[in-house]
């Protein structure tokens, strides 16, 4: 366990109090664990995730900050295409505003066409569908 010596697991329990996120409260329940001589094979059968993650999360817990070790880094990815504040603006305009002949209600495929034909982005109906869900509420 001498990986672990100069973390305190107070300052995990701490933490593991105030966590509101699943994904760092099962780090810290890894961490706490490790402490108290639980061994990565066994972590990792308890908590379905690969022994890999396990030593990594750990190594996460040696090498950072508790509040550093429990979140995950920003991952590259393609970026946004469209604000959805500019999004939720169109749907609250309503399709009539874009020249769609509508009963006031946006169709995905109508949305879908608007977004391309005023912003110049393509989106499947698929997530313009999962869009006016979420940005409709």
């Amino acid at each position: 366990m001498g990986k672990f010596d100069g973390i305190d697991p107070a300052t995990l329990r701490d933490a593991l109090a105030e966590a509101t996120d699943a994904k760092a409260t099962k780090r810290l329940m890894v961490a706490l664990d490790y402490i108290d001589g639980t061994s990565v094979d066994d972590l990792s059968e308890r908590y379905g995730i690969p022994r890999s993650t396990v030593y990594y999360w750990l190594s996460r817990f040696e090498e950072r900050p508790v509040e550093e070790a429990i979140t995950d880094e920003d991952r590259p990815g393609r970026p946004t295409k469209l604000d959805r504040s500019v999004i939720r603006e169109v749907i609250d305009e309503g399709p009539a505003s874009y020249g769609v002949d509508s009963d006031d209600e946006w169709s995905p495929a109508a949305l879908r066409d608007v977004l391309d034909r005023e912003f110049d982005v393509s989106y499947s109906e698929g997530h313009v569908r999962r869009l006016l869900a979420e940005l409709s509420e």
